[in-house]
């Protein structure tokens, strides 16, 4: 059964523009230990974006997810140079991620589709901890609080 996930973006970062705007089409998540949403994210789920202290104002729809493990410096690079540009890296900053990632050992490549302008709304992340990037439900409704 499908299921909706928010994602909780870096606001310097300016992600959620480039996915309004197209430049970024796969959403990638880098980590050290599996984490959200690690074997829980799959295609037909929607995805909501909202940047830190911001309400959520885009979703879309996941189209693919392709999952990597026992990542190496190696890898990290060939992932980056095949997917890079999709997720919104931009050639002259691609060395800087393969640094920033080359210690992680896990990725999940999330590719969007159906991306959208939604009616803006804050969440509730009680019980998910202050600190939680990505939260998933089994229905949006369950943590949405009007803006």
């Amino acid at each position: 059964m499908p299921r909706d996930h928010v994602a909780i973006m870096n606001k310097s970062w300016g992600l959620t523009e480039k996915i309004r705007s197209g430049e970024k089409q796969i959403e990638s998540r880098w980590y050290k230990h599996r984490y959200r949403p690690w074997n829980e994210v799959e295609s037909g789920d929607t995805i909501y974006f909202k940047d830190t202290g911001e309400p959520v104002k885009l979703a879309a729809s996941v189209s693919r997810v392709i999952q990597f493990e026992d990542l190496a410096p190696q890898k990290v690079t060939q992932i980056l140079a095949e997917y890079g540009k999709a997720d919104g890296i931009s050639d002259d900053q691609l060395g800087h991620y393969i640094n920033l990632f080359s210690s992680k050992r896990y990725c999940i490549l999330i590719f969007l589709s159906n991306v959208r302008d939604v009616h803006p709304f804050f969440i509730n992340k009680a019980g998910f901890g202050s600190m939680a990037a990505w939260i998933t439900v089994s229905h949006i409704q369950s943590i949405a609080i009007k803006a």
